[in-house]
């Protein structure tokens, strides 16, 4: 056969050049995103790599406020970087990318980016070791405007949602991306340092002070990585299991000790009752924190961090379930955008009911029905959303009590084995992951086969206004009662919501 041959024409060479200079762009490193692209956080988290690690070794002296030492991330790119972002807003001194000095800007609009340009571009696919050296009064730093941080009399305390690793540890700081932890804090004698996890031991380096060592060992998002700082009664003891089970009590609670006590310390019991809901407990140790340096309570993995506010009025082991019920929903199955925080207190208020139920104070039907009878149609509880209800009323009460009636909405749609089915099969498939409501629609769709779950979660979920129906499915007239009546647990289980949603930003 013979072969034409035919000139190149000029438009030809520009093409071909073209597609040439664009494979090469494309191939070349390039900086990381400075964001997961969260719409409720525009700053959260980072792209172009992936943490596996967190090794925190600080000093903190609590007459000053002064925190320092380093952060040592292990991680894996995900892209050819030629620099990327740490969520931090703390003084840095020096950072070494795989041993070697990087350039870097910290916290320099206020908006808690650390910004980090390696020496060299950064392989697709490469695992890396990142350290970074601070030293810094978190008190002081503003990220966006406010801090998290918080100084008390005799130390400090780390806990906050849906940000605070930025005041004391350098992180991709987004529940999608979770890590393993070592965090060791060194103080000065008589203050304890409190983490998460388990207490792996304390040491003694130099005269006058004593590290603490605490290690999680199952993946753990960053605003669930605590540091409470000071003057507390540490107990430890094992769960029937054999788990340790560490709890701490600030010694400032004065009459609240004895309530906070009767409550915390039956963790273990709580959570063996939750185990038959939502299935095995998913960590490696339980616990809990009392302190009176917040005004609030939050589920911080393994040992969730209580205010003393909390027990005021005698025990609360409701507050206690809807804490650990968080072990599950939140902790171990993170949201995978903060709109989908339904799954979260949806689920752990929905635990208070179980509890309720179980100690035999109003049973779940009760409450929800309660919730749903007592709020009429034009209170604006109704207007919010509990399945996207907003960053600025993503705590709002109605996520909690509206998001605990869709829950049992769905139970009394699919009937309690296919519902106690949905949520354990949830808990075990995304275990140490995350998850998103419409991730939980199909999953309930799929073992509920033939009952309409998505769009009953359409109406509760999604829609403004009440819903014509109540959570209970249609009442008969004559079974209505003149006016709600309010089971025993409900002033419990509200001052329990309240006091978790009291200072959440």
């Amino acid at each position: 056969m013979r072969k034409t041959v035919r000139a190149t024409t000029p438009v030809a060479l520009a093409a071909v050049a073209a597609t040439l200079l664009t494979s090469i762009a494309a191939a070349a490193p390039a900086p990381g995103a400075p964001s997961v692209g969260d719409p409720y956080y525009p700053n959260a988290g980072n792209g172009g790599y992936d943490v596996s690690h967190y090794d925190i070794r600080l000093t903190y002296q609590p007459t000053t406020d002064v925190l320092s030492g380093t952060t040592t991330i292990t991680a894996t790119t995900t892209q050819e970087l030629s620099r990327f972002n740490l969520d931090f807003g703390l003084r840095v001194s020096s950072v070494l990318v795989n041993n070697v000095a990087a350039t870097f800007s910290a916290n320099a609009a206020g908006d808690g980016e650390l910004v980090v340009t390696p020496a060299r571009p950064l392989a697709k696919g490469a695992p890396i070791t990142v350290v970074v050296a601070y030293n810094d009064r978190p008190s002081t730093v503003k990220i966006n405007g406010f801090t998290s941080w918080v100084k008390t009399p005799d130390g400090a305390l780390a806990v906050n949602e849906p940000e605070i690793s930025q005041w004391w540890y350098p992180a991709n700081d987004h529940p999608t991306d979770k890590a393993t932890f070592d965090v060791s804090v060194e103080v000065p004698d008589g203050v304890v340092a409190l983490s998460n996890g388990n207490l792996v031991r304390t040491t003694k380096n130099r005269t006058g002070w004593t590290r603490w060592w605490w290690r999680s060992t199952q993946p753990q998002a960053t605003y669930l990585t605590s540091l409470e700082i000071g003057k507390y009664e540490v107990n430890r003891q094992t769960t029937p299991e054999g788990k340790p089970f560490i709890t701490a009590y600030g010694a400032d609670l004065g009459d609240s000790l004895g309530a906070a006590k009767a409550s915390i310390e039956r963790t273990p019991e709580i959570n063996e009752f939750l185990a038959t809901r939502f299935g095995p407990y998913p960590f490696e140790a339980q616990g809990g924190v009392v302190t009176t340096g917040i005004g609030f309570a939050l589920e911080n993995q393994t040992r969730p961090v209580y205010g003393a506010r909390g027990f005021i009025g005698g025990s609360n082991t409701s507050l206690v379930a809807h804490e650990n019920a968080h072990q599950w929903f939140g902790d171990s199955v993170a949201v995978g955008r903060w709109s989908d925080i339904w799954l979260n207190e949806g689920f752990a208020t929905y635990a208070q009911y179980l509890w309720s139920e179980h100690v035999g104070e109003g049973t779940a039907a009760e409450l929800a029905q309660y919730v749903y009878d007592s709020r009429p149609a034009e209170d604006p509880f109704w207007q919010v959303l509990p399945g996207d209800p907003g960053a600025d009323r993503q705590f709002d009460v109605a996520v909690y009590d509206r998001g605990a009636a869709t829950a049992h909405a769905l139970r009394a749609l699919v009937g309690d084995d296919a519902f106690f089915q949905i949520l354990k099969t949830w808990q075990a498939t995304r275990k140490g992951g995350t998850g998103r409501i419409e991730d939980f629609t199909a999953l309930a769709e799929r073992l509920a086969p033939g009952r309409p779950v998505r769009h009953l979660l359409k109406i509760w979920l999604y829609t403004a206004g009440k819903p014509t129906v109540g959570p209970n499915g249609p009442i008969l007239p004559t079974a209505r009662a003149a006016a709600p009546v309010e089971p025993k647990s409900y002033k419990a289980i509200r001052a329990a919501l309240d006091n978790h949603a009291h200072s959440h930003r």
